[in-house]
């Protein structure tokens, strides 16, 4: 009986793991793009309606890359995960995700949005035809300071890539897009 119970347990794990690979399905042509959207748009419009100081960063990228959602959390190890659509003239051109891991002195979680301004046609071909690209030295952040306006300063406006990170909230200090690496996805 004892082997027929263990039988009946194995069995009925795989058949929970079947129906599970079965529920993830083919993303192509799935709802995960729109709703992908929707969220880069709700981020789009909160940047410009709420630091209307970077309407000439809007005006002047030849491309932004909207992360919406970055989940980080760590207890001394950490990690980041965030999906976001890359558009060029406002109009969606490629989808990606932004991964970090890190290690050190850190405890608590946090979820904050981003966007990459990409100044140059050269910041955004070298981004766009990579096969990963990592944050690096020649990113230029533009941040809120003690919740005051968000403004493009004169060393920001002639920077390759310029990060915006907005909307924080949670208990882990600080956010940096130092390390991330972005790599096209299919939502």
């Amino acid at each position: 009986m004892t082997q027929m119970n263990r039988r009946a347990f194995t069995l009925a794990g795989l058949a929970g793991v079947s129906t599970a690979l079965a529920a993830c399905g083919n993303p192509v042509g799935g709802q995960g793009a729109d709703r992908l959207d929707a969220r880069v748009d709700a981020a789009r419009d909160y940047l410009r309606n709420t630091y209307p100081s970077l309407e000439e960063l809007f005006r002047n990228a030849r491309g932004i890359l909207y992360i919406p959602v970055v989940t980080e959390a760590g207890l001394f190890v950490g990690g980041a995960y965030g999906r976001g659509a890359l558009r060029i003239n406002d109009a969606t051109v490629d989808y990606y995700s932004a991964t970090r891991a890190s290690v050190g002195l850190q405890i608590g979680a946090q979820q904050y949005a981003h966007a990459l301004f990409f100044m140059t046609e050269q910041a955004l071909s070298d981004f766009r035809y990579s096969e990963g690209w990592a944050a690096s030295a020649d990113l230029r952040y533009a941040t809120p300071s003690q919740g005051g306006s968000l403004g493009a300063e004169t060393t920001t406006q002639f920077a390759p890539v310029i990060a915006v990170v907005f909307g924080q909230s949670g208990i882990l200090a600080g956010a940096s897009l130092a390390g991330v690496k972005y790599a096209r996805i299919i939502p």
